[in-house]
């Protein structure tokens, strides 16, 4: 086991798994100053920048003995880890997506409730659900109970339904107080923006980052496919809501805000202060047509939702992408949506 110690303090004890990563990063900050001790652990350390858990323990969690490791010791888990990525990288590795994030979720829950851990959060995602109601860029926003009957994304969608429902069975049949949150898109400073595993704002981001002006940047489809973007500051507060509540089913957490992927590609553009023109590569892949969250059930349950605007919380994570790109030539990075 390879471990980073930094402190202790006589705090509740909370684990986050996948905290060398975007949203597992910026959680473990939050926590801390929420006055939790915190354990990270990831195969890799956050990239950019240091973390503030009080131990980072580098494991890899396809491994059951791992998870119990981690696990001991702990009051609450924040289940983040999972192999992932932007639209190009999911739609290309199901059976590596499904195989390291089945392993890692059931070795979780078993890991947590042989340590008798107090609560467990899982990190599902809105792929879970049906393609057939996100045929249009004008769809209807996404109940929880929508996801049912099943048709989700391939790959990583059905792994991330098949995990929700073993949080189910191991609270029904074993005691284990299980939490979900179905995280529509999320986006923010820290993140990652290339490689292929990077999401739509983030990649938008770069590409305008790294553009001439005038010039041109490349959008994956035909720009019409919409979205709801989440600002990475809500998301984190709304994952500890979601651990505090009583509520035992899945939860949406994004926001309602449905915009276009051009729309995306103009606010970028807006924060830049570049002149840019799109260009549409309708050969790339663009998943579903349409996805936006219905947050009734949200602001039901935690009197609260997501709050930030997209055009707010584009403006910090342009320029944080901006600066660490600031070394690339204009133009030469184009990536995933």
């Amino acid at each position: 086991m390879n471990q980073i110690h930094m402190s202790n303090a006589l705090k509740p004890w909370a684990l986050v798994t996948g905290a060398g990563g975007f949203i597992g990063h910026h959680l473990v900050s939050y926590l801390k100053a929420e006055g939790y001790r915190v354990r990270g652990v990831d195969i890799k350390l956050p990239e950019y920048g240091r973390t503030d858990a009080d131990e980072f323990l580098l494991l890899d969690l396809r491994e059951l003995k791992n998870c119990q490791a981690c696990t001991a010791g702990m009051d609450l888990v924040y289940h983040l880890a999972a192999d992932m990525g932007g639209i190009g990288y999911i739609t290309a590795s199901h059976a590596g997506i499904a195989h390291n994030n089945s392993l890692m979720n059931l070795y979780m829950l078993e890991a947590a409730r042989g340590h008798d851990v107090g609560r467990f959060l899982f990190s599902s995602s809105a792929c879970v659900y049906p393609h057939g109601l996100q045929t249009s860029p004008d769809v209807t926003p996404l109940r929880e109970e929508d996801a049912f009957p099943a048709e989700p994304e391939e790959g990583y969608g059905l792994e991330k339904l098949y995990a929700e429902k073993l949080c189910q069975y191991y609270m029904e049949d074993y005691c284990l107080r299980t939490r979900v949150v179905r995280f529509h898109n999320v986006y923010g400073p820290l993140g990652t923006y290339d490689g292929g595993r990077e999401k739509a704002p983030a990649a938008m981001c770069r590409k305008v980052a790294c553009a001439h002006s005038p010039g041109t940047i490349e959008v994956w489809g035909d720009g019409r496919q919409s979205r709801s973007f989440m600002y990475i500051d809500d998301c984190v507060e709304g994952i500890h809501r979601i651990m505090q509540s009583d509520y035992e089913k899945p939860l949406n957490l994004g926001t309602d805000e449905l915009v276009n992927i051009d729309e995306l590609a103009e606010i970028v553009i807006a924060a830049s202060g570049k002149t840019i023109t799109l260009v549409h590569d309708l050969t790339k892949p663009q998943g579903v047509r349409g996805r936006n969250s219905d947050n009734t059930r949200l602001r039901t349950v935690l009197h609260w939702e997501p709050k930030l605007a997209l055009r707010q919380g584009i403006v910090p994570t342009y320029h944080w992408i901006a600066s660490q790109t600031a070394h690339t030539a204009p133009g030469a990075m184009v990536a995933a949506e």
